[in-house]
């Protein structure tokens, strides 16, 4: 079997070789436990992804890739859709719309879900593990893939128990973005941004006081952010939002309450104007915010606004002092929920494709997502072109060096957990509640919804 993820260490290590989980012994040959499908044998898979509830580059981007699949598997059909759900991220809608589905008997086949999910999507989801369904060797040889490899960090990301249930699909981290325009407006130089958090405090209050527009916004910092850039940031502070065994929750620890009080100075001096995380980005996007701390998934829009206005940049996320920065990734896996084993081999056929190099080309190109095969950037015939005229990307290949992975919450009440400290930290910071005990309150109520050890 395959050893467990060590969850605390930086992900970027050396690949083990693997051995083979359905082999009694290593000189066995290993059998897949689904078949492979006939030429000639008609299969009808859904594929569930939160892609399509985002119009423009993201919808034409997969249209396009399910299109290429088709021509490629003419004997599998795929039919996609979107969560159902009104939220104005999709992505919220994904497990209540399967877990709907569920219930009436008829889940799609194969789903795109987000890393904070994990646990659930094992444990209640039922994800199949593709080590079982396809054998590890063939899980390990997609990762290989002909000439460019996952990135060695990137692999492990949906394994549960030393096995791999889901390929990591779409992927960013955050980055710090900043506005060199109004740094000159405001008599900051913008080829020396901000270090450290102090240091974007006091670059946020001069452009605040010089040019009369936003300082900085953190999206970080809201219940509608969801938690993957609150963990980086309590990382980066030396602490954890859990404890590393994942049986106690430690987001009202000193090292939580220091962020969300540095977060809530900088509302309360003016640097941090009070915004939605849309207003947030938007007011960015238009020129009218210094600093923004941001998924890198929406990078282009950044550059569309900025074209021909403003000059864009781009840099890693500041540190705590000299503590060192741990980022974290958001993004989704790709997993199997189909019983039948057509559809588990189909939908196994649609994740290696949605996961090629090809499909990394269309992906990156196309919506501005880091692929997993990094190694695709230096190649002519890949996107070394598209890495040129993209160097905003930079910080996020530096970041991948010591990325640590964004960890879900356990049980079946997760999501109230998440969303409960998240929902402390804004009123902390954006209502003016004090952070102690208001994380301290969120904490106890979140202990409660604990499973059982």
């Amino acid at each position: 079997m395959k050893p467990p993820p060590t969850l605390a260490v930086p992900l970027i290590v050396l690949p083990l070789l693997l051995a083979g989980c359905l082999s009694s012994t290593p000189d066995e040959t290993e059998t897949a436990a689904i078949p492979e499908l006939t030429a000639d044998q008609k299969v009808s898979i859904v594929f569930e992804s939160y892609n399509y509830g985002l119009a423009g580059a993201w919808t034409d981007t997969f249209n396009s890739l399910l299109a290429d699949f088709a021509a490629a598997h003419p004997n599998i059909t795929v039919t996609p859709q979107k969560p159902a759900g009104n939220s104005p991220n999709p992505a919220t809608d994904t497990i209540s719309s399967i877990r709907n589905q569920m219930t009436a008997g008829n889940p799609p086949d194969v789903a795109q879900l987000g890393f904070s999910d994990l646990d659930f999507t094992v444990n209640q989801l039922q994800a199949k593990s593709l080590d079982q369904l396809v054998g590890d060797n063939a899980v390990e040889q997609h990762f290989d893939g002909d000439t460019h490899p996952f990135a060695p960090g990137a692999r492990t990301l949906s394994d549960w128990d030393g096995e791999t249930f889901g390929i990591p699909f779409v992927f960013s981290t955050h980055v710090f973005y900043y506005n060199a325009s109004l740094f000159e407006q405001a008599g900051l130089d913008p080829d020396n941004p901000p270090r450290t958090w102090d240091e974007v405090a006091v670059a946020a209050t001069t452009i605040v006081n010089k040019t009369g527009k936003g300082g900085a916004y953190i999206d970080c910092l809201t219940k509608t952010a969801k938690d993957w850039c609150f963990q980086s940031l309590v990382r980066s502070n030396g602490g954890r939002v859990i404890s590393e065994d994942r049986d106690t929750l430690t987001f009202a620890d000193p090292a939580a309450v220091e962020v969300v009080e540095m977060a809530q100075q900088m509302v309360k001096s003016g640097a941090t104007p009070t915004l939605t995380q849309k207003q947030g980005y938007e007011a960015f996007t238009r020129g009218e915010m210094g600093m923004l701390l941001e998924t890198s998934a929406i990078q282009d829009q950044f550059v569309q606004g900025a074209a021909g206005r403003w000059d864009l940049r781009s840099t890693t996320m500041p540190s705590f002092d000299n503590k060192p920065v741990v980022p974290t990734n958001s993004g989704a896996s790709l997993f199997v929920l189909s019983q039948d084993p057509a559809k588990q081999r189909a939908s196994w056929e649609l994740i290696k494709f949605l996961t090629s190099e090809q499909a990394y080309v269309k992906i990156s190109s196309g919506i501005g997502y880091l692929p997993l095969r990094t190694g695709l950037m230096d190649d002519p015939a890949g996107l070394q072109a598209w890495a040129g005229r993209n160097p905003l990307l930079e910080p996020n290949l530096e970041q991948l060096k010591t990325m640590e992975p964004w960890i879900s919450m356990p049980g079946n009440d997760y999501l109230q957990i998440r969303d409960g400290m998240m929902s402390a930290v804004e009123s902390a910071v954006f209502q003016g509640a004090d952070p102690a005990t208001t994380l301290t309150a969120a904490q106890e109520q979140a202990n409660t919804l604990l499973p059982a050890s």
